[in-house]
């Protein structure tokens, strides 16, 4: 079995090599829409931060973008981000914030650059639901409501019609995340309980299909659903858990394997609830996106993608067991970063390095953690 499990390894490792190299010139897709939070921001919450005078924020300083822009972008990265580099893929620009549209006075003519509503820590649930438990965080202001709001400002003026809209919508891919991360990021570090956190996963999965059902209804007909990645991998969860029993780490990955299974357990749901939505429009192309299993793969077998550094570590951080500390959080005073992120999974202990983006978004992309296929699903023409 072993020689079985190393053969079948290596082919997996060529196929992601050999294939997304050269961009979809052929994808069918003229421009992306993307929602999200800060494993999608492309640059809104850095431009409130300054008009509002807001911050510190870590991820507004040096070193965020380093690797591939060389000076912040309100990305929480060293680099881009899956949804830049899906655009990139497809020979598509880089997505541009609905904020600086904005803030340029510019009109939105046509979606032929695309535009991204994402917000660094956006939750998918509104604060009405979130005040009353406690759960309200001070980046919690552009829900994923409030989003597809922006979304409807920017839709009517291009399209009087929903058949307009319809036209005018067809051949873009909306990207609806990743969402969700804050709404459980939030009750965990204030300590609550996993049976506690796990009640909230329905009004959080009904919020994300709310969204998208409003998105169809104004004449979305591709979207591609983001599941949620493996917490228990990640510096911040393992700094958080940290000293808790050995039998609760994968003894492969180093992982808890208890919030693993709560993020399958949110993706279970979510897979559940885009099935229902498909069935309702079948006209319309709904993607779910593995999050969880693409880059779960990555620390499964990180000398495979070339992370040669201790994949349970941030590349920048404040120091500690896995380089994550609340108080110098990187970009801040305190903090440091690696010599080189390439070789890191995790870039802040929270968010993903631009080389472990890059891997992700080509699984995505390569069909391989995509259902349906994104490649193989046409464009809607009706």
């Amino acid at each position: 079995m072993a020689w079985y499990y190393r053969a079948s390894l290596t082919m997996h490792v060529l196929l992601l090599l050999t294939v997304v190299i050269i961009p979809y010139a052929n994808c069918g897709y003229t421009s992306i829409i993307g929602f999200g939070d800060s494993l999608a921001d492309t640059g809104n919450e850095y431009i409130y931060a300054l008009d509002h005078h807001k911050g510190p924020y870590h991820f507004l300083f040096p070193p965020n973008g380093e690797t591939y822009f060389h000076h912040p972008t309100g990305r929480c990265c060293d680099g881009r981000l899956m949804i830049d580099l899906i655009a990139e893929s497809m020979g598509l620009p880089l997505v541009r914030p609905y904020l600086e549209i904005l803030n340029v006075n510019e009109t939105v003519r046509n979606l032929d650059e695309g535009v991204n509503f994402a917000v660094v820590g956006a939750t998918a649930l509104d604060t009405d639901f979130l005040d009353p438990m406690g759960r309200y965080d001070i980046f919690t202001n552009f829900s994923l409501r409030i989003q597809v709001d922006w979304f409807k400002e920017m839709l009517s003026p291009l399209c009087n019609t929903s058949s307009d809209c319809r036209n005018l919508l067809s051949s873009s891919l909306i990207v609806m995340g990743p969402i969700a991360g804050n709404d459980y990021n939030c009750p965990f570090f204030a300590g609550e309980s996993l049976e506690l956190v796990k009640t909230y996963v329905p009004f959080v999965i009904e919020a994300m299909a709310s969204a998208i059902n409003e998105l169809i209804q104004h004449g979305a007909s591709t979207l591609l659903v983001p599941g949620n990645a493996p917490i228990g991998c990640i510096p911040c969860y393992l700094t958080l858990y940290e000293g808790s029993d050995e039998s609760e780490y994968d003894p492969l990955t180093g992982c808890l394997t208890w919030l693993n299974k709560f993020s399958e357990y949110h993706n279970e749901l979510l897979k559940t609830k885009l099935s229902q939505i498909r069935s309702l429009h079948p006209h319309v192309n709904i993607i779910y996106g593995d999050l969880y299993n693409a880059e779960l793969q990555l620390y499964q077998s990180p000398e495979h993608f070339g992370f040669t550094e201790n994949t349970s570590r941030a590349c920048c951080g404040g120091g500690g067991t896995y380089n994550f500390n609340l108080s110098a959080l990187c970009g801040l005073p305190g903090s440091r970063a690696c010599a080189n992120p390439a070789k890191s999974i995790n870039w802040d202990g929270r968010h993903t390095t631009e080389a472990a983006n890059q891997w992700i978004a080509k699984a995505l992309l390569n069909e391989i953690y995509t259902i349906p296929h994104i490649s193989t699903s046409s464009v809607s023409q009706q």
